[in-house]
């Protein structure tokens, strides 16, 4: 059956460069620096639901899922282009002006520049297409084809936030409530990890990374692939997120949320293991864990649960 993912493989097949894969393409720019590009289509009641968000909210989120692209590219993003498609209806409205204040509040935050795109009708829906840049130093850009058999396995943050977030929304939650306002916030207005991404390729920390958009279990397979690596992934090390203190899920549903939910835009990256110490220094003012390491078994994912091994297949986000 042919996926997202068998069609973009056959497109890198008329790439003269082979180039198509990571989270952004790679241009040289000058004799020192390398450009990283990033482009992401949102389209609207595939990605998001006009009823469960304030304009604001999607305007952050359109320039959040880029910016964590090039997060995971361990770059600086520099400017970006945005066009919107938007029914007559929501145009006569206050709807726009507002989705690019929630845009430019975040671009404010890292120093991205706006510097061109469009706007156009669509007959019901809203169609979003972000194109961001950033630059690394030469040759510095991290890739997930450039994983090692042996290397530790991190990620950033806690995983599983995003989808807890998202059932609430289809159970009826909403913002305006008093209620999950954390949990819903990680769904509706993510944070990417701009910050942590940079730091890691400017001390070149590590050996490959790649976002978690789809979810642990099929972005960890985007890398096992690219690098021709296996993983062996513990469940009692991965960063469950919780709605509250009070209110845990019960382990099979931090599984389910954090393995295979997606959207948390958080980084999961692999490291020599004869960097862990200066990853640590590095990075001790960020939440990071250590939640396996690679093997040679080339793209067999293995999940280590209560002593059972098993098989971790891919089954995150797909749009086909």
């Amino acid at each position: 059956m042919k996926t997202e993912f068998s069609f973009i493989e056959q497109l890198r097949r008329h790439s003269a460069t082979s180039k198509i894969g990571d989270d952004c393409a790679v241009i040289l720019k000058d004799a020192k620096t390398d450009l990283v590009l990033t482009t992401d289509l949102i389209v609207e009641d595939v990605d998001f639901k006009r009823e469960w968000m304030v304009p604001e909210f999607l305007g952050h989120k359109a320039l959040a899922v880029s910016l964590s692209d090039i997060a995971a590219m361990g770059a600086k993003p520099i400017w970006a282009m945005l066009s919107i498609g938007i029914p007559e209806k929501i145009w006569k409205t206050d709807f726009v002006e507002k989705f690019y204040d929630g845009w430019f509040g975040l671009a404010k935050k890292f120093g991205v520049e706006l510097v061109g795109g469009d706007v156009s009708r669509t007959p019901d829906k809203i169609v979003i297409d972000s194109i961001a840049a950033g630059e690394t130093k030469k040759g510095k850009a991290i890739l997930r084809s450039t994983a090692e058999p042996n290397d530790l396995i991190f990620v950033t943050g806690s995983l599983g936030g995003a989808a807890v977030g998202l059932e609430l929304l289809e159970k009826g939650e909403r913002f305006d409530k008093q209620n999950y306002k954390t949990a819903l916030l990680r769904q509706l207005q993510p944070n990417p990890q701009t910050e942590v991404g940079r730091l890691i390729g400017l001390k070149n920390l590590a050996t490959a990374m790649i976002d978690l958009s789809d979810g642990l279990s099929s972005d960890l397979s985007h890398l096992c692939r690219e690098s021709r690596v296996g993983a062996r992934i513990y469940a009692d090390k991965i960063p469950f997120y919780q709605k509250s203190n009070s209110d845990p899920e019960s382990f099979n549903e931090q599984l389910r949320f954090a393995l295979n939910g997606g959207e948390d835009f958080e980084l999961l990256f692999t490291v020599n293991p004869k960097k862990k110490k200066r990853l640590e220094n590095n990075l001790k003012n960020y939440q990071i864990s250590h939640i396996g390491e690679t093997t040679a078994n080339a793209e067999i994912m293995e999940f280590i649960a209560s002593e059972s091994i098993s098989v971790l297949e891919p089954r995150g986000f797909r749009h086909f």
